[in-house]
């Protein structure tokens, strides 16, 4: 499988919310986890000063654009070109250009290195990090994209659904 990249997609100015909302309902129903790894609409905490008094706002790095993390494919392309929102994607006609790994980190986003999980559904893991440290469940969903396992915990006594990055479990031997 090719490897996933950075993309630039132009919205209409104000539709960025939007576009990632709509993206990521496209992922959940049609199921592409694998390859469409990330939609981000990269924000920045801004300090305003009015009549004395002093606000934290989030404003948008890149207005009129969001990112995506995917696998070009002529199915993903499909996808986010005809999602509501989007005029196309950043680059000659209509040949989406990835972004280099220095225009990321330009933009404060940094590459995430993949963790292969050495574990399987049904398997007992133990989180080792976070909220959930020293919390064990058996595993229930494992989604390679995102690097997640989702565990089913005893809260309150029921079972509960929870979701842990790859690094903050391990397998119980």
């Amino acid at each position: 499988m090719a490897e996933a990249r950075w993309y630039v997609v132009h919205t209409y100015s104000g539709y960025e919310n939007k576009v990632k909302a709509n993206i990521e309902q496209s992922i959940e129903n049609r199921k592409l986890h694998d390859t469409i790894l990330e939609v981000s609409v990269p924000t920045q905490e801004v300090v305003e000063t009015k009549n004395g008094k002093t606000k934290v706002s989030e404003k948008k790095l890149l207005p009129g654009y969001v990112l995506i993390n995917m696998v070009m494919n002529d199915e993903t392309w499909y996808i986010v070109r005809n999602t509501r929102g989007v005029t196309g994607f950043v680059g000659p006609g209509s040949k989406p250009v990835p972004l280099s790994e220095d225009e990321m980190k330009n933009l404060g986003v940094k590459q995430t290195e993949k963790i292969n999980a050495d574990f399987e559904i049904g398997d007992m893991v133990a989180a080792i990090d976070g909220v959930w440290n020293g919390t064990a469940g058996v595993v229930k969903r494992i989604d390679e994209g995102k690097q997640t396992v989702t565990i089913n915990v005893d809260m309150f006594g029921r079972e509960t659904p929870v979701e842990l990055k790859f690094a903050e479990v391990k397998k119980m031997r």
